[in-house]
C-alpha cells in the first residue's frame, strides 16, 4: 500500500507544479490537472510531451527601423489606429506591395508553377504540408530542372506535417543540387523535446522579386478536384514589391532552426545533361494531361469562385510571425487588435474556430458597439474534434448578435478577417491554441480598400453557399451531443 500512498503524492505534487507553471493560463491548467489525476503516469508523460514546458527561447522579429511609417490621411480611423498598434509586433513595420488574390488552389498552382518556371536566381519554399501527389510532383519536377540549370533552390517542410513526403524525393532533390532542411523533425532527438511545436507558414520567394504566401499547402486537394476529399475553398497571395522582404526575413530565420536532410548522394551531383525524370515520363504526362483538361474546362462561376486575374491591387503590408518561443502570442493579440478596433463591419473565415475567452469577449463587445460580424465556418468539418468544440462558442456569439454562416458547398479552409472595408487579414493561422501559442505562423495585415472589396465579394459569393446558424438549431441537440461538445471544449487549450 505504500506504493500507491507514494504514487498519489507525486501525482498530488506533480499537479501542483502544473497549477504554478500555468498561472498564467487557469482554464489550460484546470484541463491538465483533471488530466493527471484520472491518468497519473500517463497524463503526466503527456503533459511532459504534449504541453512541454520547455520553451524555444528566440527573440521577436521586430525592428524600430520603420517605426515612424504611418498610413496616408486617407484611411479612415481604424486603419490608423490598428496599423499604428500592430507596428511594434510586425517584422520590419509598413512596407508597399501590389497583391493578387487567389480564391482557389487552381489559380494559385497555376501562378506558382508560370513563376517558378521564370526563376532566375533563387527559389525558396515552405510549407507545412508538402504532397508526393499530382501537384507536389509538377512542383517537384520543376524544382529539380531549375536547381540542375543553376538556380539556388532551398526547400523546407515541417516534420509532422510532411512526414508522408518520401525519402526517395528528398534524395532525388539534394543530388540535382536543392539544399534541403525539416524543422523539428519526427526523429531523437527533436521528437522528444519539440515534436507539439510545428511551422505552420507557407512562404514561396523567387528571385526576392515575387512572393506567394496564405493558407494553402502543396496538396492535389486544395484543387477542390480530388474525389475523396471534394470541392476546396482556399484564399492565397501572390505579393510583388518591398512587403516580400519581410517574408524572405521570416523563411532566413525559420532556415537557420531547421535540420539538413540526413541523405547522401549515393552518385555523383547530376548536370543538366544527364536525363531525370523524377516523377516518370509516364506519370508526368498523364498528370499533365488530366490537370490541363480540368484546368481548360472549369466553369467558375459554376463552382461560385471568382477566377483567377492578373489584376494586382495596391496595400500598405503588415507582415506578422507567430512564435511559440516568445512570450507575446503576436497573432492573438493581432486579431484582438483588429476587432476591437473595428468600428463598422467584421467578416471572419475560418476552418478551425476555438479561441481564448478575450476573442470570444471582444466579438461581443464589438457587437454591443454596433459593428456587423458576420463568422463563416464549415458545415463539414475536417477536423472532427474541433468541430464539435466549436459548436460550445456558437450559442453566446448568436445570443450577442453576431451572424454565424456554415459553408456547405464542401470545405472552406481559408482564414480572413475583414475589417471596415479597407482592412483585411489573410495568413496560416486559425483561431485556436495552437496557431497562437505553439505553431510557427506567419500572416498579413494588408491595408487597401480595393483589396478589402475583393475579398468582401468572394465571402458574399461563399455566404450564397452557406446556411445561417440560428439559436432554435443549437437548442435541438440532444443532450448525448451537448455532452460530447462540452467534453470536446474541456480539450480546447490543447487543440
Amino acid at each position: 500500500m505504500e506504493w500507491i500512498f507514494g504514487l498519489y503524492l507525486f501525482n498530488a505534487l506533480f499537479m501542483l507544479f502544473i497549477a504554478i507553471w500555468e498561472v498564467r493560463r487557469p482554464a489550460k491548467a484546470l484541463n491538465w490537472i483533471i488530466i493527471v489525476f484520472l491518468l497519473p503516469v500517463i497524463g503526466l508523460l503527456l503533459y511532459l510531451s504534449i504541453s512541454n514546458p520547455k520553451f524555444i527561447h528566440r527573440k521577436r522579429l521586430t525592428s524600430s527601423k520603420n517605426a515612424s511609417n504611418k498610413l496616408p490621411k486617407t484611411f479612415g480611423d481604424s486603419a490608423s489606429v490598428i496599423a499604428d498598434a500592430l507596428r511594434n509586433l510586425t517584422v520590419n513595420g509598413l512596407r508597399m506591395g501590389q497583391v493578387q488574390v487567389f480564391n482557389n488552389g487552381i489559380a494559385k498552382y497555376e501562378q506558382l508553377l508560370e513563376s517558378l518556371k521564370k526563376a532566375q536566381k533563387t527559389i525558396d519554399l515552405e510549407y507545412y504540408i508538402y504532397r508526393n501527389d499530382q501537384i507536389g510532383n509538377r512542383i517537384t519536377e520543376l524544382l529539380i530542372k531549375k536547381a540542375l540549370n543553376g538556380v539556388q533552390v532551398r526547400f523546407m517542410r515541417d516534420g509532422l506535417g510532411s512526414y508522408k513526403f518520401p525519402r526517395k524525393k528528398i534524395r532525388q532533390m539534394v543530388e540535382a543540387g536543392i539544399e534541403c532542411r525539416t524543422i523539428f523533425p519526427l526523429r531523437f532527438p527533436w521528437i522528444l523535446s519539440y515534436w507539439n511545436y510545428r511551422d505552420h507558414c507557407r512562404i514561396v520567394t523567387i528571385d526576392g522579386k515575387i512572393a506567394f504566401t496564405g493558407c494553402m499547402n502543396v496538396g492535389y486537394e486544395y484543387t477542390g478536384l480530388k474525389p475523396d476529399v471534394g470541392f476546396w475553398r482556399d484564399t492565397h497571395l501572390q505579393i510583388i514589391g518591398d512587403a516580400l522582404v519581410d517574408l524572405q526575413t521570416v523563411f532566413e530565420v525559420h532556415w537557420n532552426m531547421a535540420v539538413p536532410e540526413r541523405i547522401k548522394s549515393k552518385t555523383n551531383r547530376k548536370t543538366k545533361s544527364d536525363v531525370i525524370n523524377p516523377i516518370g515520363r509516364e506519370d508526368h504526362v498523364r498528370w499533365s494531361a488530366e490537370l490541363g483538361s480540368e484546368l481548360s474546362t472549369l466553369d467558375y462561376n459554376e463552382i461560385n469562385i471568382s477566377p483567377k486575374t492578373r489584376t494586382f491591387q495596391k496595400a500598405y503590408i503588415h507582415t506578422l510571425e507567430g512564435n511559440p518561443g516568445i512570450p507575446t502570442p503576436v497573432i492573438r493579440q493581432t486579431y484582438f487588435i483588429c476587432i476591437t478596433q473595428a468600428t463598422k463591419t467584421i467578416d471572419i473565415t475560418t476552418p478551425y474556430f476555438v479561441p481564448e475567452t478575450d476573442i470570444i469577449m471582444a466579438l461581443k463587445t464589438a457587437v454591443a458597439r454596433g459593428v456587423r460580424i458576420r463568422l463563416l465556418v464549415p458545415l463539414h468539418n475536417n477536423q472532427k474534434i474541433v468541430d464539435i468544440a466549436s459548436r460550445t462558442y456558437y450559442g453566446e456569439l448568436i445570443e450577442a448578435g453576431v451572424e454565424i454562416y456554415q459553408y456547405d458547398k464542401g470545405m472552406i479552409h481559408a482564414k480572413v478577417l475583414i475589417i471596415d472595408e479597407e482592412i483585411a487579414e489573410v495568413g496560416s493561422a486559425n483561431y485556436d491554441m495552437r496557431s497562437f501559442r505553439l505553431n510557427y505562423e506567419v500572416c498579413q495585415v494588408l491595408y487597401s480598400a480595393d483589396v478589402a472589396r475583393e475579398l468582401t465579394e468572394q465571402f458574399e459569393r461563399d455566404l450564397t453557399d452557406s446556411v445561417q446558424l440560428r439559436i432554435e438549431d443549437l437548442l435541438q441537440r440532444s443532450l448525448t451531443d451537448r455532452i460530447v461538445e462540452q467534453g470536446a471544449r474541456l480539450l480546447s487549450p490543447l487543440l
